[in-house]
């Protein structure tokens, strides 16, 4: 039968990667996230929700699969999920599988996905109870029937991201996640470009995020804007960065630390620091070295006062009074604490989050902007990509020679095979639920 290659999701859009590799009788998935752009065509949180699983299915957030998913009783149909990292386009929809499907994934990203279905209230859409992770680091071979698998570490907005060799009968195939040469470690991506080079594969299935207003900025770059700013702000200064993206979070805590201010975060953000303090191999900054936003509530969730009784908190009044002192994470849903810190004339906001297209980044522009105006904080985007450069893919695609190319996760399939015609590959753009044999 040969192997063939399904997509799922992540065709001609950014996110809600599932990818199905057949060999033989062996069914492999790798990644299993949520495409938010298919899900905002039908459902609009709180108000209009998915009810059951089975729904999903009827209305193709889910794939038809039979034996696939924990309220089916057909007989277990795929073999493995293998996860390239922990943002919720790659994985949120583990929440629908069935419990005897193993899920490899990386140290950290298992770390990361039980820190949020801790934080995260319970509901049938992420609720990762009964998981069988199994985890792996960079170099270990897993073998899954008549598929052996290399995971091989790549740089990415979140900790512990990885890019897959993949070994089948009819040859290797490389499957990059979400990966880029221009942030805080590109030695890691290089190891992944190094290692894939050496294959000669018969496929590359790569994320194209990057291909139009993009912006080339390094780590380096933000940490000399945010000086700028940081150094020439005198009132209190305002951020939002997505929760999981440690490099940022590094970025703010070494500039508080410069400006002889303190880095306020928020109380998720200080239990995933918490919780990968356990992986002595990341280098970021303690939970006790920073002060954590404490909201003022009845009752706190157990992870909570976990995080409040273990922690430097502080108040809005508190804040209020440090204007001066502090910089401050405040996402977008926790503007209306504005009210109670009141920030002095001369104060800003940072927006250095990614573009708004997965769950952690639903933004309402105009509304910000109201608050912003309001208040009188001018706005400044200083952000890089968590993703590859058109330049650098070229580059990636041009030493790795392979025979096809299957471009996932963007929007703009068809530029990308313009852009890369002349490299010899074959580019093949997928269309969802169709089959190909390698």
């Amino acid at each position: 039968m040969g192997v063939r290659i399904s997509f799922y999701g992540g065709v001609s859009e950014i996110g809600g990667n599932k990818i199905f590799i057949e060999d033989g009788d062996t069914r492999v998935f790798f990644d299993f996230g949520a495409s938010f752009a298919l899900r905002d065509k039908f459902y609009s949180t709180p108000f209009l929700s998915p009810k059951s699983g089975s729904e999903l299915v009827k209305v193709g957030l889910l794939p038809d699969l039979r034996g696939a998913y924990y309220f089916d009783e057909s007989e277990k149909y795929i073999d493995a999920v293998f996860l390239s990292h922990s943002h919720m386009d790659h994985s949120a929809h583990l929440s629908f599988l069935r419990r005897d499907i193993p899920v490899y994934c990386g140290e950290t990203t298992a770390l990361i996905l039980n820190a949020l279905n801790e934080i995260r209230p319970t509901n049938i859409e992420f609720n990762l109870k009964g998981i069988n992770f199994r985890k792996f680091r960079t170099g270990d071979r897993i073998k899954v029937g008549s598929i052996e698998v290399v995971p091989i570490h790549v740089d990415h907005s979140v900790p512990g991201s990885y890019g897959f060799i993949i070994y089948t009968s009819s040859g290797p195939i490389i499957y990059t996640g979400d990966f880029r040469r221009h942030g805080q470690r590109p030695e890691l991506t290089e190891d992944f470009i190094a290692a894939s080079a050496k294959e000669k594969p018969e496929a590359v299935i790569c994320e194209h995020t990057n291909m139009t207003e993009v912006d080339i900025s390094s780590e380096h770059e933000v940490m000399e804007k945010l000086n700028i700013i940081v150094g020439n702000t005198p009132g209190l200064i305002l951020t939002e960065f997505a929760y999981a993206d440690v490099d940022r979070l590094k970025s703010f805590y070494e500039i508080a630390l410069r400006s002889n201010r303190r880095l306020v975060i928020t109380t998720r953000q200080a239990y995933l620091l918490y919780v990968l303090s356990a992986d002595n191999r990341l280098k970021i900054p303690s939970f006790r070295d920073v002060l954590v936003f404490q909201k003022e509530k009845k009752r706190y969730f157990r992870w909570e006062q976990k995080i409040i009784d273990c922690c430097e908190a502080i108040s809005p009044q508190g804040v209020s009074k440090r204007q001066r002192e502090i910089i401050m994470c405040l996402p977008f849903f926790d503007l209306n604490w504005l009210v109670e810190i009141n920030p002095l004339p001369g104060s800003c906001y940072i927006l250095s989050a990614s573009e708004p297209f997965n769950e952690e980044m639903e933004i309402d522009f105009n509304r910000l902007v109201s608050w912003l105006d309001y208040y009188g904080l001018p706005q400044y985007y200083i952000h890089v990509s968590g993703h590859i450069t058109p330049i650098h893919l070229r580059e990636f695609l041009k030493v790795v020679k392979p025979k096809r190319i299957f471009p996932i996760h963007g929007e703009y399939p068809g530029l990308l095979s313009r852009f890369l015609s002349d490299l010899g590959s074959e580019i093949i753009l997928p269309k969802k639920g169709e089959v190909y044999k390698i």
